[in-house]
């Protein structure tokens, strides 16, 4: 089978336009997140998602419509907990992380058991998404993208000087709001894209990936969106023609490209 013939697959070209946009999306938050030290707040998210996903089944109610407003009640909760208490940020992911999935297993063991919804939430399944799905995922990222465009220089200052920021008059408090809702619906829409268990994966590595070869922050910034969206289609690909699950692969081309990264870096020194 030719290379290009995979584009005359309707689910193929679905997978490929959600896919991407859900990449820009994560990539571009990413870089905001890695460089604030929440990376791991991914993974706190899917969890959350998760549990709000086998409610969404449980009731009947489409899961990312559940998902989303529980998934930013979850990330303001996790702040209130790091802010307001005696918690790091990491124990406070991990509290919310640990009660998410835990409630998401409880809540299938009541719906008789993991069904095959449940399970392409859990490990992803971009080959099998919906119109529905794709649309939202389009609809969702440009609307995202759109604020990140729209709030980027205070977006830039208040991660790499808070206080310098408060002085210059940028309401800080606003922007992390922003920036933690904005994350919120990244991570929900990536669960359908790379699954619970590797959610993170496509918010972290890019960036990271990135800052080895970046100059600067907004090339950096650019560089990260397209090693993201390069991943998702390369292991989409790869998953077709071997038979692979696509979530796990698109996560294993973007290690790939980050070790790659770290051998550049390492023979320009």
């Amino acid at each position: 089978m030719e290379l290009l013939s995979i584009f005359q697959y309707t689910f193929i070209q679905k997978a490929f336009i959600a896919g991407a946009f859900t990449a820009m999306l994560c990539a571009a938050l990413g870089m905001f997140l890695v460089l604030r030290k929440m990376s791991l707040i991914g993974d706190g998210l899917s969890h959350i998602s998760f549990g709000a996903v086998a409610i969404g089944l449980l009731f009947g109610i489409y899961p990312l419509y559940a998902a989303i407003p529980v998934a930013i009640l979850g990330v303001y909760f996790i702040n209130y907990l790091a802010g307001k208490t005696k918690l790091y940020g990491d124990a406070a992911i991990g509290i919310v992380s640990s009660v998410g999935i835990a409630s998401g297993v409880i809540i299938a063991s009541l719906a008789n058991g993991f069904n095959v919804d449940l399970f392409s939430y859990l490990f992803g399944s971009i080959l099998a998404i919906s119109t529905l799905e794709a649309g939202l995922a389009v609809i969702l990222s440009v609307i995202v993208l759109a604020v990140v465009f729209l709030f980027y220089n205070d977006l830039f200052s208040a991660t790499y000087e808070e206080e310098f920021a408060k002085i210059s008059g940028i309401k800080v408090g606003r922007i992390n709001a922003i920036l933690l809702s904005l994350t919120a619906i990244s991570v929900v829409l990536a669960v359908k894209v790379v699954g619970v268990m590797l959610v993170s994966a496509l918010l972290v590595l890019p960036s990271v990936t990135a800052l080895q070869l970046g100059k600067s922050f907004r090339f950096s910034l650019f560089l990260s969106v397209v090693v993201a969206v390069l991943s998702v289609f390369v292991g989409i690909t790869i998953s077709f023609f071997l038979d692979l699950p696509s979530g796990a692969t698109v996560v294993m081309v973007l290690f790939t490209i980050f070790l790659l990264s770290l051998l550049k870096k390492k023979l320009i020194k």
